[in-house]
């Protein structure tokens, strides 16, 4: 599995121009799985992003995590994170996991970051065409990948 984490003052999901989906101060996690991805993964990167210390303390230092701030988290599937552009300017998409792979995982993903956090995360629609808003804070971007556990 493969994140983008972008540390938000706000950010949103609309499809087909109707927002479903929306938090305020949090963590817009942007997530795609690859075969060979497991329950293992899940677990790892769930705990990883509930304890993330990406938020300043009073100091201003990044030692707070999101569920330190009491903020939101908004996950968002996508498969793009394995694009591949070695061979022209096509991205080939073929390290993405298909559909029977990704979803049950990607719920996997939902349930274990309820279980971390303590409160559901927001969400996109799997696999929907969406557009999603952000206003990055700081600007903080963070990847992380599990296959090489950082």
């Amino acid at each position: 599995m493969r994140v983008v984490i972008q540390r938000v003052a706000r950010a949103s999901v609309a499809i087909a121009g109707v927002t479903t989906a929306a938090i305020d101060r949090g963590l817009l996690v942007l997530v795609g799985i690859t075969e060979g991805d497991s329950p293992a993964d899940v677990q790892w990167l769930s705990g990883k992003i509930a304890r993330l210390r990406i938020f300043p303390d009073d100091d201003g230092a990044m030692n707070r995590s999101v569920a330190d701030i009491g903020g939101g988290v908004l996950v968002v599937s996508q498969f793009t994170l394995f694009a591949s552009t070695a061979n022209g300017n096509r991205p080939a998409f073929l390290r993405a996991a298909r559909r029977e792979t990704a979803l049950p995982l990607y719920r996997a993903f939902i349930d274990q970051l309820t279980e971390d956090l303590g409160h559901p995360p927001a969400t996109g629609e799997f696999a929907a065409d969406m557009q999603v808003s952000l206003i990055n804070d700081g600007p903080v971007t963070i990847t992380i990948d599990t296959q090489a556990r950082e």
